[in-house]
């Protein structure tokens, strides 16, 4: 049975997730599909790229993923479905998959989009199942769609260094309002170089250790970890950093669009700063 990964930001309220599962059994009974999720945020590539990459990983080698966000940012020509590592990737021609992979995918081919049809997401489910069946008959990707394609490549969101500091970005928040920054351990540990440090955000709060677990605080108090994906995380135990300190991580587009007044108002883009001493 060949698994299936389902991540979008459709939202659960109406038909839609079920439409999708069940235009994918009726062109394969046999796919076993995994939600992923389904509460991503419109159009923040951040997040969906930090999901889907840390999802992806953990499921062996042959999986196919599809992922459903901004599809219709553009009116689409054509679906991307790319082999990387192993892994089958369908999605949008909108950048997300660079973002995801954080490198240009090994092999990459364009799905066309009859013009007859109306460019729906039900229809573009169709034309993703149809490819994956065709790779599971053991047809090249090469042959299933165009290999001459050239993808819009975004890049995905890297902290800003300096000699004694790294600057991250928000790019998740948990449901326990846990606080994501787009550092990772290595990251940390080449620029730290064994130095002490201060991790520094909403103009003073400090912490100046890595803990292992919540509990390794009291209760109330605040923390800095690096959670399961090795990513580096601002927590407050059995409390909710991001409501408590007003964190957040909007993307571009968003801010684009806000009204003026909230821009005026609210911080938009939250860092935490990480100085080493």
């Amino acid at each position: 049975m060949p698994l299936l990964t389902l991540t979008s930001d459709i939202g659960i309220q109406d038909f839609m997730p079920g439409a999708i599962k069940g235009q994918l059994l009726q062109a394969n009974p046999g796919f076993n599909i995994v939600d992923i999720t389904h509460l991503l945020s419109p159009f923040n590539y951040p997040q969906a790229a930090y999901v889907c990459r840390n999802a992806m990983k953990n499921f062996p080698p042959g999986t196919f993923h599809l992922v459903l966000v901004n599809i219709f940012d553009e009116k689409p020509e054509h679906m991307l479905l790319a082999e990387h590592d192993g892994h089958y990737i369908g999605c949008a021609d909108n950048g997300l998959l660079t973002m995801i992979l954080e490198e240009v995918p090994q092999k990459v081919v364009a799905l066309p989009l009859e013009k007859t049809q109306q460019k729906n997401t039900l229809y573009c489910i169709s034309v993703f199942a149809k490819a994956f069946n065709a790779l599971l008959d053991g047809l090249p990707l090469e042959e299933v769609g165009d290999a001459t394609v050239s993808i819009q490549v975004k890049n995905p969101l890297r902290p800003l260094l300096g000699n004694n500091w790294i600057e991250g970005q928000i790019i998740f928040i948990d449901n326990f309002e846990n606080v994501i920054v787009n550092i990772n351990k290595d990251d940390f540990e080449e620029q730290r170089k064994g130095r002490s440090f201060t991790v520094v955000f909403k103009r003073d709060e400090v912490i100046d250790k890595i803990s292992e677990t919540y509990a390794d605080v009291p209760e109330g108090e605040k923390l800095a970890l690096f959670n399961s994906a090795g990513y580096l995380e601002i927590a407050i135990n059995k409390g909710n950093a991001a409501g408590l300190f007003g964190l957040q991580g909007f993307s571009e587009k968003q801010q684009q669009h806000a009204p003026m007044q909230f821009l005026n108002t609210r911080l938009f883009y939250q860092t935490v700063k990480v100085y080493f001493q």
